[in-house]
């Protein structure tokens, strides 16, 4: 699983480095490749074979529904396959940078069987955005027994 969060830079190339805590897990669990897509202001990058199994429940999605649609088009259309080089570090296409307003400061961060990276100046927003809601937030996981 993947938990915790990173300040890293990005180069001038494109390239961040994995932390090696995720190395780690990717080493222990999964092979070196990531599937990196643009979700919700952020990039997320799914170890491949976890991303398998997401590709395989949306293929069962209905193609009539419009949600259904635009799921596939954002999500699964801005997919890229990304392979860790020896220093654990991969490339980020220059559209995904784009779309993510990735710049020098990044924060990676791990979400059980993915890993979230923002730009930091994003991260912060959206966390401050958490820390606002938390109460509301805490009421619906306590009814979901968390």
């Amino acid at each position: 699983m993947f938990r915790g969060r990173f300040e890293i830079t990005i180069d001038d190339k494109g390239r961040i480095n994995i932390p090696s805590r995720f190395r780690d897990t990717f080493r222990e669990r999964y092979d070196d490749r990531l599937i990196i897509t643009n979700f919700d202001n952020c990039l997320v990058a799914y170890p491949y074979t976890e991303w398998v199994e997401l590709e395989n429940k949306a293929s069962r999605l209905s193609m009539v529904k419009r949600e259904a649609k635009a799921f596939l088009r954002f999500f699964i259309s801005g997919a890229t396959e990304c392979a860790m080089d020896k220093q654990g570090r991969i490339l980020i296409p220059p559209v995904l940078r784009e779309y993510a307003a990735l710049e020098k400061e990044i924060i990676v961060a791990g979400m059980l069987n993915k890993i979230e990276i923002w730009s930091r100046v994003r991260w912060e927003e959206e966390l401050k955005i958490s820390q606002d809601n938390f109460d509301d937030m805490a009421e619906v996981l306590s009814e979901l027994g968390i």
